[in-house]
């Protein structure tokens, strides 16, 4: 395979692997509510769901290990315990979201079975593609992400230059850049990019990668390969939500999953006809469907790895995953994203954090500096987690609204920079 060949396979497999349900869902639904300013809302949302996810993909072409990588410098056993957190997570909630997602937009309206049925076979081919881990990346690369690519382009591309009736109407949603950085959480991408580098790395050394440098060019080219795709896509899809503001009327009373999803059916019908209502749901199955491979793909390489390669587990765990996944894969897609909202707000703040101290200057990222950082952090995101939990107290909404940016769910983020800030000082002083 030729190099330039061989690049966008790569590029292509990563980009399947973070467009999942909600890189589909939620962005039109983005440009609906906020018409006029959807800029605003675009640049938020590319903040958290593709800017962050790319720097997780360039933390990964530097370290090349696994994300147990990502935390070492604070402690071992911090890294362990953040690793196998974040692992529980993935498979409880993103990828058996997917499988709720399929259920709900591509097979419940058009065969009317039972979630447990489409999550059943949804999820035994997830394993059988898993078991076969060596062909994953070509596969995805070659072949999955193209008719992804396809049919959105298609999509996107009608849409744009359909002739659209002008809204006048003001956003409703008076904070559109905050609104855009909170659903870029939703997507998981930044959490997904530790994730699934990790199976990249793997993935690349099955094919016989060893030189560190080649790999690190490679990794690197194809995360920026794979965010100008997701940025191309999301721009897209939250301006179709914004043109389409007035000929789709989405009910007041509909719940943000019905509406994220009457949405998207009435835009793909607009721009392909009749036949928009098959694209979409081989779209959204599809999409799905390889960003589920590669979630439980990476939690098995992990604990392969902590067993000291064994097949054996490798198998157990992509087994178990794939039942958690047939279990949660039941249960009403809304009711997941709400189950994850408090989750990542504990959650999302470290691993943004453990992210960018790994993409910046090593001198600058010492040891004392991650622990630092991490340690703020943590407090902070528990600070925000209990919040979601206690909307009423008094002393939970007075502390929040005292901290800079908490009142909008962001406390660790000046508190985390400002340590940073001293401890760098603190270090050069010395």
């Amino acid at each position: 395979m030729s190099k330039n060949k061989e690049l966008f396979v790569t590029a292509f497999a990563l980009f399947s692997m973070f467009f999942g349900a909600g890189n589909l869902l939620l962005p039109p639904l983005l440009g609906y509510q906020t018409t006029n300013q959807w800029h605003w809302v675009t640049l938020g949302f590319m903040i958290t769901a593709v800017v962050i996810p790319i720097f997780g993909i360039l933390a990964h072409a530097r370290l090349q290990g696994s994300m147990y990588d990502f935390g070492k410098k604070v402690s071992p056993l911090f890294s362990s315990v953040f690793c196998i957190i974040i692992y529980i997570i993935s498979v409880t909630i993103p990828s058996p979201r997917t499988a709720a997602a399929t259920h709900e937009i591509s097979i419940f309206p058009n065969f009317g079975t039972s979630a447990l049925l489409t999550s059943t076979i949804y999820f035994a081919l997830v394993l059988l593609f898993v078991l076969n881990r060596s062909k994953i990346l070509n596969f995805m690369g070659k072949f999955l992400t193209p008719l992804i690519v396809l049919i959105l382009l298609a999509i996107i591309s009608i849409g744009l230059y359909m002739p659209h009736e002008t809204v006048y109407t003001l956003s409703v949603d008076t904070s559109p850049l905050i609104t855009g950085l909170k659903e870029g959480y939703q997507t998981f991408d930044a959490i997904g990019a530790i994730v699934i580098g990790g199976v990249l790395i793997i993935s690349l050394n099955l094919k016989g990668h060893d030189s560190f440098e080649e790999k690190k060019k490679l990794i690197a080219k194809s995360g920026w390969i794979a965010g100008f795709g997701l940025f191309i896509i999301y721009t897209g899809l939250i301006i179709l939500g914004s043109y389409f503001r007035g000929e789709l009327d989405i009910e007041a009373t509909m719940s943000g999953d019905m509406k994220r999803a009457t949405l998207l059916r009435g835009i793909s019908l607009a721009t392909l006809g009749n036949i928009g209502t098959a694209f979409l749901s081989v779209l959204v199955a599809l999409a799905c469907f390889t960003t589920a491979v590669g979630i439980t793909t990476g939690v098995a390489d992990y604990f392969k790895g902590l067993f000291k390669d064994s097949q054996e587990v490798y198998i157990i765990t992509a087994i178990v995953a794939c039942l958690i996944g047939i279990l949660v894969g039941q249960l009403d897609f809304h009711y997941i994203i709400i189950v994850a909202v408090p989750v990542l707000k504990f959650v999302y703040p470290i691993g943004i954090v453990l992210i960018f101290l790994n993409v910046i200057s090593q001198k600058l990222a010492t040891p004392l500096a991650f622990r630092a950082v991490v340690l703020v952090t943590f407090i902070f995101g528990v600070l925000d987690m209990f919040a979601h939990f206690f909307p009423t107290n008094i002393f939970l909404k007075t502390l929040r609204e005292v901290i800079p940016l908490g009142a909008i769910d962001f406390a660790w983020v000046l508190p985390s920079l400002l340590t940073f800030i001293l401890v760098v000082a603190f270090q050069k002083s010395k």
